[in-house]
């Protein structure tokens, strides 16, 4: 049996919760492939500052973490949190060492099920990752096999390639008029 990874899943809490709580329920729950280490709604009050907020989600939830799993739906390239989030798990700090990097394309998002991608429906960050080979992006699977093969991967690769975290964080969430990621 394939180890179990500490996963970081990264998703528009507003738009995706219902694909975070199926991905959850399948590969930790009913799978056990996977111990999750995600932030739940509730979890942050969002009224903190957001260096406050930075620092709690890499302290707290990505320190016990191997791999970011990111989520992908239609408005989450848009999303400041999501940003952050792979941002904080590509660093690799004393206390908190790189995680692997995955992207998982959701049925809602308008390029799922295809071969091509519009690079600027998926988060910038993670695009950037994907031409050095220190991440992969895949449509959504409920195939254990095809899942647990990714994290493994991604946790593989993490120590092989250097990530790509040069771009400055958003500092707001994006808005349709952004596309280009000004």
């Amino acid at each position: 049996m394939a180890k179990r990874h500490n996963v970081f899943v990264s998703y528009h809490h507003a738009n995706d919760q219902g694909y975070r709580n199926e991905f959850e329920r399948l590969f930790s729950d009913k799978h056990n492939i996977m111990v999750s280490k995600s932030v739940q709604i509730g979890d942050l009050d969002p009224n903190l500052k957001t260096e406050t907020i930075r620092q709690k989600i890499r302290d707290e939830y990505l320190r016990d973490s191997t791999v970011t799993v990111v989520l992908i739906g239609k408005d989450t390239w848009k999303r400041k949190h999501v940003d952050w989030e792979i941002s904080s798990s590509i660093r690799g700090t004393t206390l908190n060492p790189r995680n692997g990097l995955i992207g998982i394309l959701l049925p809602s998002h308008p390029s799922y099920g295809k071969d091509t991608y519009n690079q600027y429906t998926i988060p910038p960050r993670l695009y950037d990752n994907l031409g050095n080979g220190f991440a992969t992006i895949h449509n959504w699977s409920t195939n254990k096999a095809h899942v647990q093969s990714w994290i493994h991967e991604a946790f593989d690769r993490r120590k092989q390639i250097d990530p790509n975290n040069s771009r400055p964080m958003f500092g707001k969430n994006r808005g349709e008029d952004q596309k280009g990621w000004q």
